[in-house]
Formats: C-alpha cells, sequence, structure tokens
C-alpha cells in the first residue's frame, strides 16, 4: 500500500493545496466535486505535484514540511 503527498492548483485563483492520501485520484476527484470543506467553490483543482511514500506517516511529515516551506520554487 502507497500513501501520496500532494499539491493541487486552483485554476480560478492559482492557489496551492497541501494534502496527502492513500489514493491521489480519489481525493482529487472529492476536491473538485466540492466535498472538501478547504477547497470549495475555488476550484476547479489540477495536481501539480505527487510523491510517493511506503507509509502514511512519511506523506504526512512531507505534507508538514511542505506547508512550512510555503516555497513554490523547492
Amino acid at each position: 500500500m502507497s500513501f501520496y503527498t500532494y499539491i493541487i492548483q486552483s485554476e480560478t485563483t492559482g492557489n496551492w493545496y497541501y494534502g496527502h492520501a492513500e489514493d491521489h485520484q480519489k481525493r482529487l476527484n472529492q476536491h473538485n466535486s466540492g466535498r472538501n470543506k478547504s477547497t470549495k467553490g475555488r476550484g476547479p483543482w489540477k495536481l501539480i505535484f505527487l510523491r510517493e511514500f511506503a507509509t502514511k506517516k512519511e506523506a504526512v511529515n512531507f505534507e508538514t514540511k511542505l506547508k512550512m516551506l510555503r516555497n513554490k520554487k523547492y
């Protein structure tokens, strides 16, 4: 089983959203269908970054690191 850290970008605002998921495609569909409170009404969203991890803990830790950096060049 794999886990993923992802970044999606709003095609309307250009804003980024950082997250982690076991099924990144299903999660993207949830963002685009308005089933996520944080991203609802700001889509459509497109996947711009994806990294695979062996454990959920690794994916969450990397998501946290990305959020702390907030550096689009990273």
